[in-house]
């Protein structure tokens, strides 16, 4: 099969077709064994990495699918298939080779088989792949994004809908920002009651962590879940800190990256003229929806503002013929006349504008901003109908003087008009769905420019070179401007950041001389983030102006941008990726969506209500168990025992992704269904020398315990060598010891009894599981491998291995460092409203900051106790970040000797 023609799936940049694949029989035992989604955000900018492992468990070939959605400002830069060993790459080429190649596809009578797919917020990404008989696929893929700020807030979407319950389904996300991160939620509809202890949120100076790893039993239990698993998404919202207001300037790799939002200016009064399409198409749902959100935005108007109202068909009727102060009385008036707002009529978009434009002329006032902000539904059917015409009217009257904001209502809009009016006049056009939420959709929109903060915003760069976009006409409360550049030359050791506004009708002037080469900026791992930044929000802005521009100057920019989206493989407007798969010769097609360019699907919050054809294969048959107990390298354990090298499988990828440190932060939480979080984690060693000098120096590990209400947790150690009781739960039958290494830091065993007759021993080297007279053996180095018997799940990852016993669930990680090999315990989740007993059983506690002490003291469980700020590596998370916690004494938080936590045998 191999050696046959091969087929080329293509992405392509714009839309060419949207076609459903031909009707693929059902089948029953396709398995998503694994299923990770790895987010990086370093400095704003997310990289995400979406893998996927699906092996077929039958004697026969069949149809597997892939499909994810992503967000839709998203570039997709990396697409991979591994099947059985053999990697397909895809290659990003101009959107006119892979055009050919479809056409010729077309010709030959072949069908498209990727779906293009638009909601409010996510791109569908789809595609399958023939895998024979008791063989696996792995599918990864990688989307980059600029997190852009909105209302005093970034918002990270990840969208999770495997479509079957997965065991090893893990999210991860890994947040670094140089000047700290000042507040994380995290919301969505998979963070309800049902999946609120799968998530874990962990927060260090500069860096925060989200795991999210629902059991196999919570994937479908939930309230966006069912028998077909997860679906739905979850929202990371966060902000930075600001202490510069010169805004923060990183440097890297040649490349320089300006974030300036300051808050240190006071608010400038607005001018903002409303103007409401009340033709025949906005009847019913539309326009009550429009007055609903007109009377809330009224009433958040600031004395100071001065406002207009202007409705119109195809006539035009103006409130007032002038702007008006929003007093109490004027607003009053103004509301009673937003309730008589009637449908009816024609469209006549060229004369309201204008009428617009006019009322702001007309009333200059110095120390404020103008705002025009329009809302349609429709094309221009009255007065002047000719869309080239109304766009020439409306940019010699405003003249760049002030921004003009196009609201599309629906998808009858013609959206392409609008947002290049928008454009050509400094403002930006965006789409309201129609949708329950429409009038919150419009609030929010005026929410995002109700508090102007500076004007006339030019940036200069001394020693930048090939800058993006720097010159701002407004700058908003909530906001953020960014500029990205390359430096003239690596060999100088600063420039220069100049920011010049209007703030209240006086000029203001930011100044800042960076360090060019300031190693502490971003991590080593992290090095080609800024080049990437650079040529996303490059090409991002090229591909916006484009509608703008004309002759030579646009095909000059479009030549930069597709450049740059080769260079970085970006899949744009202007660009298409091909893979070479092993199967027939046939084409199918997806594309980087354009806004409004299909007829969608009914849009639901966040994203269009996209589902799983009836053509899928079935997703919810379970693998049956090789019957050897011995399972080392054979992957998953799925296959046949007289065929070994059929089920080998390589399930990570040949070459590691774009970012080394993409898969490094996974295991904080692991919680279910009913069941509570484990407090108590195990931090990193420290050294402690006892005060007789014959005695050697013995090495203590170092445990934390989260603190309720207070920002740092407490720590303290435990004396190696020793034997400890670590997890008991005498209810269930469970228990965990584990053993210290001699003068060395960490773990070297640690043992695991369930009931009577599961035994789990972890060293090192290698682990062991038995079940009564059956016995099963793993390598730490092997492929990864599960194995389930009842009431225990055992998952062995890279360097981790995840035990589920009864409703208790640990990690035990694997550490290389400097030269030493040990294991440390993550516990991930436990019973609710049982007290378990050990070093991990104690529950969080609670302590009061001491004021007054010469020395820093707790109260702890009413009494004073000594403590030190010490900084602590958390091993129980593989990125081991650096924390800082209260050290006290063990007795204080453990209410005992170190001599009650101790066994004679594991």
């Amino acid at each position: 099969m191999m050696d046959r023609a091969a087929l080329r799936l293509i992405l392509l940049g714009v839309f060419l077709i949207a076609a459903s694949s031909q009707p693929v029989k059902k089948k029953q035992n396709v398995d998503i064994y694994s299923f990770y989604i790895n987010s990086t955000v370093t400095s704003r900018y997310a990289t995400t990495v979406i893998t996927s492992r699906v092996a077929n468990t039958v004697n026969e070939s069949q149809e597997i699918q892939f499909e994810v959605k992503i967000p839709k400002n998203a570039f997709i830069s990396k697409f991979r298939m591994t099947i059985e060993g053999k990697i397909y790459d895809g290659v990003v080429k101009e959107k006119q080779e892979a055009q050919q190649q479809y056409s010729r596809a077309v010709s030959r009578g072949e069908s498209a088989g990727l779906i293009k797919s638009v909601g409010r917020t996510l791109e569908d990404f789809k595609t399958s792949v023939t895998v024979a008989a008791f063989s696996k696929v792995t599918f990864e893929l990688t989307y980059e994004e600029l997190l852009k700020r909105r209302l005093g807030k970034y918002e990270l979407l990840i969208n999770a809908q495997p479509m079957q319950p997965v065991a090893d389904f893990k999210m991860d996300v890994h947040i670094q920002e140089k000047p700290g991160i000042s507040f994380l939620e995290v919301k969505g509809d998979l963070s309800s009651d049902d999946l609120a202890n799968a998530i874990k949120t962990t927060r260090a100076d500069k860096d925060a962590w989200m795991t999210f790893y629902p059991t196999r039993d919570q994937q479908t239990k939930c309230k966006s879940c069912g028998e077909n698993g997860l679906n739905g998404d979850l929202l990371i919202t966060y902000d930075v800190e600001r202490p510069n207001h010169q805004g923060e300037v990183m440097v890297s790799n040649g490349y320089f990256v300006h974030y300036f939002a300051p808050s240190d200016v006071p608010r400038i009064p607005k001018n903002v003229v409303f103007i409401i399409d009340r033709s025949g198409s906005m009847s019913g749902r539309k326009i009550h929806q429009t007055r609903l959100a007109l009377l809330k935005i009224l009433s958040d108007l600031d004395e100071d503002d001065h406002f207009g109202l202007i409705t119109f068909d195809s006539e035009v009727k103006t409130w007032k013929n002038e702007l008006l102060k929003a007093t109490k009385e004027s607003l009053e008036t103004a509301k009673s006349f937003v309730k008589e707002i009637r449908d009816r009529g024609a469209t006549d978009i060229n004369a309201a504008v204008l009428a617009g434009v006019d009322m702001i002329n007309r009333h200059p006032r110095e120390g404020t901003a103008s705002i025009l902000i329009l809302l349609t539904d429709g094309d221009p059917t009255s007065g002047e109908t000719n869309k080239e015409r109304i766009m020439a009217n409306v940019k010699e009257a405003i003249g760049l003087k002030f921004p003009l904001y196009c609201l599309g209502f629906g998808y009858d809009v013609n959206f392409d008009f609008l947002t290049k009016m928008s454009l050509e006049n400094g403002g930006v056009a965006r789409r309201i769905y129609e949708d329950s939420d429409a009038d919150l959709q419009l609030q929010g929109f005026y929410d995002e420019v109700a508090v102007p903060l500076l004007t006339d915003i030019q940036l200069k760069y001394t020693g930048g070179t090939n800058l993006t976009k720097t010159s701002f006409s407004l700058y908003f409360n909530g906001s953020e401007i960014v500029v990205s550049g390359q430096i003239t030359d690596n060999s100088v050791e600063s420039f220069t950041t100049e920011v010049i506004a209007v703030s209240k009708g006086s000029n203001v002037t930011y100044h800042e001389t960076v360090t060019a080469k300031d190693p502490s900026d971003v991590p080593p791992e992290n090095e080609d983030f800024m080049p990437r930044l650079w040529a996303y929000l490059t090409v991002k802005q090229i591909l916006e102006r484009q509608v703008l521009l004309k002759g030579q100057e646009k095909e000059d920019e479009k030549k930069e941008a597709l450049k740059l989206s080769l260079k970085y493989q970006f899949v744009t407007s202007l660009t298409s990726m091909v893979v070479t798969k092993p199967q027939e010769d046939e084409v199918e097609v997806a594309d980087k969506p354009k806004e409004g360019g299909e007829e969608p699907r009914p849009p639901v919050p966040g994203y269009s209500q996209y589902h799983f054809s009836p053509s899928q294969p079935g997703l919810q048959g379970q693998p049956g168990q090789p019957s050897q107990h011995r399972l080392i390298g054979h992957g998953m354990g799925y296959g046949r025992r007289d065929k070994p090298g059929r089920h080998m499988l390589l399930s990570r990828p040949a070459s590691p992704p774009a970012d080394p440190g993409i898969h490094d932060f996974s295991d904080m939480l692991i919680s279910s269904n009913g069941l509570g979080q484990m407090p108590t984690i195990l931090l990193e060693t420290a050294e402690a020398v006892l005060p007789t000098m014959s005695i050697p120096r013995v090495r203590s590990n170092r445990f934390l315990l989260p603190s309720a209400g207070q920002s740092k947790p407490l720590c303290f150690d435990v004396p190696a060598p020793q034997k400890l009781p670590l997890l008991q739960d005498s209810a269930s039958e469970f228990s965990m010891n584990g053993q210290f290494m001699t003068r060395r830091q960490g773990f070297s065993k640690i043992a695991f009894h369930y009931k009577t007759n599961h035994h789990l021993t972890i060293s090192t080297s290698s682990i062991r599981y038995q079940d009564g007279q059956n016995q099963v053996e793993f390598l730490w180095d092997q492929e990864p491998t599960q194995h389930n018997t009842e009431g225990v799940s055992l998952i062995l990852r890279s360097n981790e291995m995840d035990v589920t016993m009864g409703n208790i669930r640990v990690v035990i990680l694997l550490h290389k460092k400097n030269g030493e090999v040990f294991l440390w315990p993550a516990v991930r989740q436990q019973p609710k409203d049982v007290g378990l007993m050990g070093i991990l059983g104690k529950a969080e506690a609670s302590y009061e900051e001491v004021q007054g002490s010469q020395t820093p003291t707790l109260k702890i469980m009413d009494q004073d106790v000594k403590a030190s700020l010490e900084d602590v590596t958390d091993y129980t998370l593989p990125s081991t970040p650096v924390i800082r916690c209260w050290l006290v004494p063990f007795q204080a938080v453990m209410q005992g000797d170190i001599s009650d936590f101790t066994v004679t045998r594991l």
